[in-house]
């Protein structure tokens, strides 16, 4: 595991940093995080987006079609239930699809913490980041408190050595191009008031 995470920081860190971004991680608690998903969906094609937590699929559905963004290679990761989480469960999702570097959505109420977990998440597997700070309107989605970043800081630390041979799956894993509206209708969905 040690010999692992050297060659990591050491060898593939360095060189996945001259590449240039090949995925778009963004970390759930805003909608505006959302929306610029949904504008690089519209800009690109062929760049895969994970979306990590985050809003309702059924209204991340509409406000993908509503911004006629491609739905096709974008994914919902809905393990992940905190900071933490969203790299915990999308970061082996990005290792196995050789992903060199990523753009990590986020917001500045969110930054602090982000970007710690990503340099030691992302960075431990060898996969460079860009942080992409988005501004937020109205409430902040998320509230940071350093005690819970310290802690999510220590526990990733001691993550990082054991993903280097252990890499948690994600059950809750949907392609959002196979999101059936119709059926989310049946069993009724509400969204925020602009999608």
């Amino acid at each position: 595991m040690a010999i692992s995470l050297l060659f990591n920081l050491t060898v593939r860190l360095p060189l996945n940093a001259e590449q240039p971004i090949d995925a778009v991680l963004v970390l759930g608690g805003s909608m505006q995080r959302e929306f610029e998903a949904a504008k690089l969906a519209s800009q690109s094609s062929e760049i895969p987006i994970i979306i990590s937590q985050g809003s309702s699929v059924p209204c991340l559905s509409r406000l993908f079609k509503k911004q006629g963004a491609r739905t096709k290679k974008v994914w919902l990761e809905r393990c992940a239930n905190s900071t933490f989480g969203n790299f915990f469960f999308s970061t082996p999702i990005l290792r196995r699809w050789g992903v060199h570097k990523v753009l990590v959505i986020t917001s500045p109420t969110h930054l602090p913490r982000a970007q710690l977990l990503a340099k030691i998440h992302l960075e431990s597997q060898g996969i460079a980041f860009e942080m992409d700070v988005v501004q937020e309107s109205g409430i902040p989605g998320n509230r940071e408190w350093w005690l819970k970043t310290y802690i999510d800081v220590a526990r990733s630390g001691i993550w990082a050595f054991f993903a280097q041979v252990i890499q948690p799956p994600c059950s809750r894993f949907i392609e959002l191009d196979k999101v059936d509206l119709k059926k989310w209708r049946k069993g009724g969905f509400s969204c925020e008031k602009n999608i």
